[in-house]
């Protein structure tokens, strides 16, 4: 890359501070690695407020490149150099860099490397987990902390839209609602239901903002990063899995789908798909692990907005998307996640070691399924050896007590607000 574009964008960056929006939850859990000797990596899908994060960041000793700069496209392993030589004679010698979408230039993690043994601090962020995991292992193990950004949590798009929660700090401060508030919070809900949580399109409400998103990463991070020659089978696999979320899948019957030779190819889509952050898939929990690898998966989506922009349902389907809202909250726990089915069947299991530890039901409305639902809860309690459940709806909320288990029901927008 030549010097002196180089240096052109160097100094542009060094001009951009975009700390506008809000302060991130995930803000604190770094800031407590912020003194550490580890370099810190922040991934997650494209748009979610990364770069954002990186000038909160930010201070008057740390230098900021952004390589997802179509200016970079020349850029390679042996321009670092030249590049730290630059960020020297511009700014000064500083000794915080945060690199942006850095696992765009091949063989970057041993500059990050050299910089790291200098006793540098380093934040580095990405829109591929595998890529960032696979060259960290190589020549960062152990000398990193990793931590995963999604589109906002439903307490950060209150505070986006200027809603007032700072109440909501005090422990007993849900349980004190009055009905007005409560209706206010409830209306936010279904607002963030529909719209989900890709900060600029919280702020701009533009459907065309999704939809340029989706292509963006489905061509950058996919179609291109992988090599693949035909668009049209994976775009097929990624409408398949966000019309039918939270629904088991078969990789045959997405082959069949797109007239794919392979169900491994399928298999391998979606590897790709949740490198990039955009779709999830869980599996059935069984002790054995080839049964799950046998098993179908499910599928779940990083955004709700997203999916309602680009996926198909022939109604509102509301159950499916709150029950995508606590997959998600459950991702931003960094929960171990699996689903029930025996003969019964009971949304998510979470597990933490070699335990199954929470069993969650999710259902907009308890007493049309009731029966259902807690048969379901409790078969997954009972072959787990736990005494209590959670199921969560759009708006009911008591205890029950059942075959000497005690189940919690509960709204999903007060569980997401309680569990930050």
């Amino acid at each position: 890359m030549e010097k002196s574009i180089l240096k052109e964008v160097l100094l542009e960056q060094d001009k951009k501070t975009d700390v506008s929006g809000i302060q991130r939850s995930l803000m604190k859990k770094i800031a407590e690695y912020g003194k550490s000797p580890f370099v810190i990596i922040i991934s997650g899908i494209r748009r979610c407020g990364k770069s954002t994060l990186m000038n909160r960041i930010k201070t008057r000793d740390s230098y900021y490149v952004n390589f997802d700069d179509e200016r970079f496209i020349n850029f390679d392993v042996n321009d670092f150099q030249k590049l730290y030589e630059l960020l020297i004679e511009l700014f000064g010698e500083k000794n915080i860099f945060l690199f942006d979408e850095i696992q765009n230039i091949p063989g970057w993690e041993r500059f990050v490397r050299r910089l790291h043994d200098a006793g540098k601090k380093i934040y580095v962020t990405g829109s591929n987990a595998t890529i960032l995991s696979k060259e960290l292992g190589t020549h960062l193990t152990g000398r990193n902390i990793s931590f995963q950004l999604y589109p906002f949590s439903f307490r950060e798009y209150l505070d986006m839209e200027k809603y007032g929660i700072d109440f909501l700090d005090a422990s007993d401060a849900l349980d004190k609602l009055t009905s007005v508030e409560k209706s206010k919070i409830k209306h936010m809900f279904n607002k963030y239901l529909k719209e989900g949580g890709f900060p600029e399109f919280v702020k701009t409400k533009k459907d065309e903002y999704l939809k340029n998103v989706y292509e963006n990463i489905i061509y950058r991070d996919i179609i291109t990063r992988y090599g693949l020659t035909k668009e049209k089978p994976i775009k097929e696999t990624v409408y398949f899995a966000v019309s039918n979320i939270g629904k088991e899948i078969s990789f045959n019957t997405i082959k069949k789908l797109t007239g794919l030779t392979s169900a491994t190819t399928i298999k391998e889509y979606f590897e790709y798909l949740e490198n990039s952050y955009l779709v999830f898939l869980i599996s059935r929990y069984d002790v054995s692990l080839k049964k799950q690898a046998y098993y179908n998966k499910k599928a779940y989506f990083i955004d709700s907005g997203m999916a309602r922009v680009i996926g198909f349902r022939a109604s509102e389907d509301k159950g499916r998307v709150l029950e995508n809202l606590v997959f998600l909250e459950l991702k931003r726990k960094n929960c171990e996640i699996y689903f029930h089915r025996q003969k019964k069947e009971c949304d998510f299991l979470v597990r933490q070691g070699i335990n199954i530890v929470k069993a969650i039901q999710v259902t907009c409305y308890l007493e049309e399924n009731k029966d259902r639902e807690i048969a379901g809860l409790l078969e997954a309690l009972n072959s787990h050896d736990l005494k209590e459940g959670l199921i969560l709806t759009l708006d009911e909320e008591y205890e029950i007590k059942k075959d000497n288990k005690k189940i919690t029901v509960m709204p999903v927008w007060k569980w997401m607000l309680e569990n930050v």
